[in-house]
């Protein structure tokens, strides 16, 4: 009975020791599907970060209980770690990818097949005056989501543009824009599905664009627009655009091989030749909201 009420102690002072260390805590208790100890393990480390998060995930009730620094986060973005590790829970659905890797003992029965729910938590109610650091429900953080990836969607049409002129300098400037706008980007601030697009394409469009930022050789500067053109359009496909645009394809570029761009005009503007061959090409797809 001694030793029980021992490890009683020692244990409750280990919790109250590590909910110290978060300043202005708040404490959740939400839904997370997983089976094992295994799972218990991968759940509680997506979602502790020092002295801003932590989770403690019961198997028997697949309960978590999330303590986090309601001024540095929210429930939202501690789940969203959550789910990008494989697990399912009350707010977000993993990506298919994600579940997949799970260990064969770790892939519990997917309940939730409906669409990924974006209703703020009810503890992030009283935060969301805090603009830098909060969610503020979901049609502010629809809108915040956009505002964000607008940005690096115009700064590509703008290069796009200045290859259709063949200007090598301007190229360069836009790309520079580019790469501002992708840093600028507030990850956790991405719907699920926008979100691991976004973190498959990043490191490619980041090297793109500074591979055209460093250089004013226009034939080096196309070279990585093709694939930069690639990974946007990965990207565009599931943020969905706030207008209309098309992806267009030219059978001559890249040796050939053809290659593909995306334009706010119908009409075909090619960036691989400029005025050598101005309409070389046709529209392959026309992306709505």
């Amino acid at each position: 009975m001694k030793l029980f009420s021992l490890i009683a102690a020692v244990a409750l002072l280990l919790t109250t020791a590590c909910q110290a260390q978060i300043k202005n805590a708040k404490t959740a208790t939400v839904k997370v599907y997983g089976n094992c100890g295994m799972c218990e393990t991968t759940i509680e480390k997506a979602a502790n970060k020092s002295k801003t998060s932590k989770a403690d995930w019961n198997e028997e009730t697949k309960m978590a209980t999330i303590t986090y620094d309601s001024k540095k986060t929210n429930v939202d973005a501690v789940l969203k770690n959550i789910a990008l590790a494989g697990y399912d829970n009350e707010k977000f659905l993993a990506p298919d990818a994600a579940y997949n890797k799970l260990p064969g003992c770790c892939k519990y029965d997917r309940e939730k097949k409906t669409a990924m729910v974006t209703t703020p938590a009810k503890d992030t109610m009283a935060s969301m005056q805090n603009h830098d650091n909060h969610n503020h429900g979901g049609m502010a953080n629809a809108a915040q989501e956009t505002n964000q990836l607008t940005a690096v969607f115009d700064s590509y049409f703008s290069l796009k543009d200045a290859l259709v002129k063949t200007d090598g300098n301007i190229a360069s400037a836009k790309a520079k824009d580019l790469q501002t706008a992708i840093n600028a980007v507030k990850m956790d601030k991405l719907a699920m599905d926008v979100h691991t697009v976004w973190m498959k394409v990043l490191n490619d469009v980041k090297t793109d664009a500074e591979h055209i930022n460093n250089t004013k050789n226009i034939a080096h500067q196309r070279d990585h627009f093709m694939s930069l053109s690639k990974n946007m359009y990965e990207l565009i496909k599931v943020a969905k655009p706030t207008e209309t645009v098309y992806y267009q394809f030219c059978p001559m570029a890249n040796d050939g091989k053809g290659a593909n761009w995306l334009s706010k005009e119908s009409g075909v503007k090619n960036p691989y030749y400029g005025s050598q061959m101005l309409t070389c090409g046709r529209t392959v797809e026309t992306i709505k909201q």
